[in-house]
């Protein structure tokens, strides 16, 4: 495909892209270079969760960018210890590392709970994840992952990845052995097609993780930073983990992920975890505009309000079309089909005129929804309206 004088085909081929070049982007709109307007509800993949080009994320580009980019991480930056300290008053963690992308912040929690084992649990490393579960596309996130063929896609694995059944305690129970050091998992399985953990299971996990004397990991790249109506997603549950990872969300849109620990878990020393980008003063004063959006008065309630409000709309397309159900958190909901026509659905929508819409189906019976945080309830209507549409139009598979 060109792009003016320019040929497309000199990006390396790893995702099949369709011919749409976007441009412009404004809240929950996109706007490809033939003007064409697309609502969307994907949003990078819950990255944008104030939307596309928010004003305060503009204003801290902007104004960083004239201060101070990148000194290293060998030194302190001014947004780098705000952020931090910000991070540690509003969550149950004591200490922050920050990175640039949610694997690599998955990397770290890794590194750091094998890290203890070796301190703390006679060299346990073995943690037990999910099946279904992702998290990232790193050698040892993927081997972490429970996504069906990635076991033999860059084989061999990392080893020490025993996966369970989310929901199922005796799963977990029965792995559990002198060399587990942890269990991880995300508290909302969104690549697995918006399952969440119970609070029930999440309550009974960390009895069983405290009881055993091992850590408890919450992977809240996706859910974290107020997608599920709270700032993390564990608050659901009434518990505290030892360790969470946070991307997507935190970065509003810019490459920014964070690994936080309790103050006991922290035994990284000198040399074991670094990063040439990480903590840059750019980056972490994006996170700073964006935490302070959320924890603002009433913002997580009106996350919670509208989710509530797209459970509905969602309920009554269910009804009319004779669909199977809907399920998630907040504003990180599924609509789960009758068949499998979730990829055709998608693109009809994307091909939709004279607006196009962003949908996303991570598995081909269901359809997931990530709009922005500040979608208006308008827009929830809008979208429901031309999906509504969609169903009607689109064969069943």
């Amino acid at each position: 495909m060109q792009y003016g004088e320019f040929d497309a085909n000199a990006l390396m081929h790893i995702t099949n892209r369709p011919e749409i070049v976007f441009e412009r982007g404004e809240g929950s709109w996109l706007y490809d270079n033939k003007g064409k307007a697309y609502l969307d509800f994907v949003q990078g993949w819950a990255v944008n969760c104030l939307g596309h080009c928010p004003a305060e994320i503009v204003e801290a580009v902007q104004q960083q960018a004239h201060k101070l980019i990148n000194p290293s991480p060998a030194f302190y930056n001014g947004p780098m210890i705000e952020l931090a300290d910000l991070l540690t008053r509003h969550s149950a963690f004591d200490r922050v590392f920050f990175a640039n992308t949610g694997a690599e912040a998955n990397e770290g929690a890794i590194k750091l709970a094998r890290k203890w084992g070796r301190v703390h649990k006679d060299g346990a490393y073995e943690i037990i994840t999910f099946d279904h579960s992702f998290h990232g596309r790193t050698l040892a996130t993927m081997s972490a992952s429970g996504k069906a063929g990635w076991d033999t896609l860059f084989a061999p694995q990392v080893p020490g990845f025993p996966k369970a059944n989310l929901n199922d305690i005796e799963s977990v129970k029965a792995l559990i052995g002198p060399k587990t050091v942890a269990v991880m998992l995300e508290p909302v399985q969104g690549e697995g097609g918006v399952i969440p953990a119970e609070p029930d299971f999440m309550q009974a996990l960390r009895a069983l993780t405290r009881e055993h004397g091992i850590l408890l990991i919450v992977d809240e790249v996706q859910t974290g930073m107020g997608r599920t109506g709270r700032l993390f997603a564990y608050e659901h549950s009434g518990i505290e983990p030892d360790i969470m990872t946070l991307g997507k969300g935190i970065g509003g849109g810019v490459p920014l992920s964070a690994l936080l620990a309790r103050e006991e878990v922290c035994c990284f020393v000198p040399g074991d975890q670094g990063g040439t980008y990480n903590g840059n003063p750019l980056m972490t004063a994006v996170g700073i505009a964006v935490l302070r959006r959320l924890i603002a008065p009433g913002f997580l309630d009106s996350v919670e309000e509208k989710g509530r409000y797209l459970a509905a709309a969602l309920d009554k397309l269910i009804i009319q079309h004779r669909l199977v159900g809907e399920r998630g958190n907040g504003l990180l909901r599924a609509l789960i089909l009758d068949d499998e026509r979730g990829p055709a659905l998608v693109k009809a929508a994307l091909e939709h005129s004279p607006t196009g819409l962003l949908l996303n189906s991570p598995r081909p019976n269901l359809l997931r929804f990530m709009p922005s945080l500040t979608v208006t309830t308008e827009e929830i209507d809008q979208m429901i309206a031309l999906l509504d549409g969609l169903l009607r139009d689109v064969p069943r598979a």
